[in-house]
């Protein structure tokens, strides 16, 4: 751990001493250099301004849903997420330990209420494990190669904190365990070859992020955000992700903001809509610095659902029959999914030749 502060101490010192001064003082990378972001993201060439212009519209219609879903628990959006912060607000927990039991328990109940319904989960894919951290973020790891290890939710919380709500945690722990990364990312290791290779290096952005943004709203359409604040907390996480898509194509673009005066985006513009609009509070600089620094990346979210959304809308099967062919792809670029969820049966059977494993 001592090395790690160590090294993480130098490269910021370099950073600021060597690099700061020769930064540009353009924010905006520029249309060039912000295709081939998006196109390393996405693996795809997308019209970005007709995703400009969608994801505004996405914005609007999810903001117009959260100021609903907030008036019907008797408030305006900032006063209920005031009142979902208190220590004494439904759901909130107490210790870290009743936050581990919690969360463990949600990712068993929701494999159990899944399994045989609306997915096939393999019998490895039905252990999973979260662990706490005090490290920043929360994330999903994988299986082991040899599936002895359990895929796992690991989750950031603060040490010194006395109470831990619950109501924006749902769709998270359904974006990051079942039915998010874990089916989506188990499966490729449940089948091993190169998929799984190729995930241990990255993977691709956009079908594995809008992956579990989807099965956030599939749970959703089964109606499974039942506990209070819970589905408020997936609309407040699903504001952003579509606020991702207007501010990193806007602020590299250079575009005008959606308003009456048409002026430019500004780093300063988007702080304040994350803060204003978005409610994201001292998180708003950290997700500015985000589409700034890694230009391309938040959009793999919303774009990589779209695809998965158009792909079941064209399916002629079931949800369940849907969900297992799509989970037999494992994870493509962008253009390539497109295809294989339109029909391209070359691309499907080509995929399973490649991609079948012993495991199962």
């Amino acid at each position: 751990m001592t090395g790690s502060r160590e090294a993480y101490q130098k490269l910021a010192e370099m950073l600021t001493a060597d690099l700061a001064p020769r930064a540009v003082e353009e924010e905006a990378f520029g249309q060039q250099r912000y295709a081939l972001w998006v196109r390393t993201f996405l693996a795809a060439q997308p019209d970005l301004r007709e995703l400009y212009d969608w994801g505004w519209d996405e914005f609007r219609a999810i903001e117009a849903e959260l100021i609903a879903e907030a008036k019907a628990q008797g408030g305006s959006v900032p006063e209920v997420l005031a009142l979902l912060a208190s220590p004494d607000a439904p759901g909130t927990l107490h210790s870290r330990e009743a936050f581990a039991a919690w969360l463990q328990e949600l990712l068993e109940a929701a494999t159990e209420r899944l399994d045989g319904v609306y997915f096939d989960i393999p019998a490895p894919l039905r252990r999973i494990e979260s662990r706490l951290t005090t490290s920043s973020g929360i994330a999903y790891t994988g299986p082991s190669r040899d599936l002895t290890r359990p895929g796992r939710v690991w989750w950031s919380l603060p040490e010194d904190a006395a109470s831990f709500p619950t109501w924006y945690a749902y769709s998270t722990a359904y974006h990051e365990g079942v039915p998010g990364h874990h089916l989506h990312l188990g499966s490729e290791v449940c089948r091993g070859g190169l998929g799984q290779r190729l995930n241990l290096l990255g993977g691709l952005s956009g079908s594995q992020e809008g992956w579990a943004l989807y099965a956030e709203r599939f749970m959703d359409e089964l109606g499974l955000y039942e506990q209070p604040g819970a589905r408020l907390g997936y609309l407040y996480m699903q504001l952003l992700r579509a606020a991702r898509v207007v501010l990193d194509i806007g602020l590299h673009l250079r575009l005008p903001m959606p308003s009456g005066d048409r002026s430019l985006w500004t780093p300063d513009a988007a702080l304040k809509l994350l803060r204003d609009r978005c409610h994201q509070g001292p998180y708003a600089s950290a997700e500015l610095a985000r589409y700034l620094g890694r230009p391309g990346q938040a959009l793999a979210y919303k774009v990589g659902e779209r695809v998965w959304l158009a792909g079941r809308s064209s399916f002629p099967g079931d949800r369940r029959r849907f969900h297992r062919q799509a989970l037999e792809l494992g994870s493509l670029g962008l253009d390539q999914l497109t295809a294989a969820l339109q029909g391209d049966r070359a691309t499907l059977v080509h995929r399973r030749k490649t991609s079948r494993a012993p495991h199962l």
